[in-house]
């Protein structure tokens, strides 16, 4: 029996399901044999709380069990990744510029639990300081990619998509061990 692998993409604040972000990650994820990505529409809501039920609604739904989940997210979605991980450890977590150690965020520094994670943030992000990221990081012992790039990442897209492929190939190789 194969078991479905679940991506689910959890996009920013001021952006959406259909991002240019959100919408390459996804067509990546859907490269691989057995796995379903789900781009999660948040634009309804700001609100990080309202967000994260959307997250677990949307895993709900599909199915999916947290062994077989990997979750991806930018900005506030970062957020959200972060936040479901710390609440049920999953497979993987990749975050992009995620909105963490942020005082309005219901718990701004989430113990992220995944078996595979990675962080990647801008140098320039005018958004999200990446200094505290780096220390959550670092406290936590995550790996971080530090690009030359704003919050959007906008000039870094073809390079998160090859990470992104490299970190779906990692995790889906250690599920399919025996």
């Amino acid at each position: 029996m194969t078991t479905t692998t679940h991506v689910f993409l959890s996009h920013g604040l001021e952006s959406g399901p259909g991002s240019t972000k959100i919408q390459a990650m996804k067509a990546e994820a859907e490269r691989f044999p057995g796995v379903q990505a789900h781009a999660i529409d948040h634009r309804g809501t700001m609100d990080p709380a309202t967000r994260l039920d959307q997250m677990r609604e949307a895993m709900n739904r599909c199915g999916a069990t947290p062994e077989n989940t990997i979750l991806a997210g930018s900005s506030m979605g970062g957020w959200v990744c972060a936040q479901t991980s710390s609440e049920s450890p999953v497979l993987g977590c990749f975050l992009l510029a995620p909105a963490l150690a942020m005082a309005k965020y219901p718990q701004s520094s989430p113990a992220i639990r995944a078996r595979f994670n990675q962080i990647i943030h801008g140098w320039n992000d005018d958004v999200v300081p990446v200094m505290p990221v780096l220390d959550l990081a670092r406290k936590q012992q995550l790996p971080v990619l530090l690009l030359p790039d704003g919050h959007r990442l906008e000039n870094s897209i073809d390079r998160v998509v090859s990470e992104f492929r490299e970190f779906l190939k990692s995790c889906l190789s250690d599920m399919n061990k025996p």
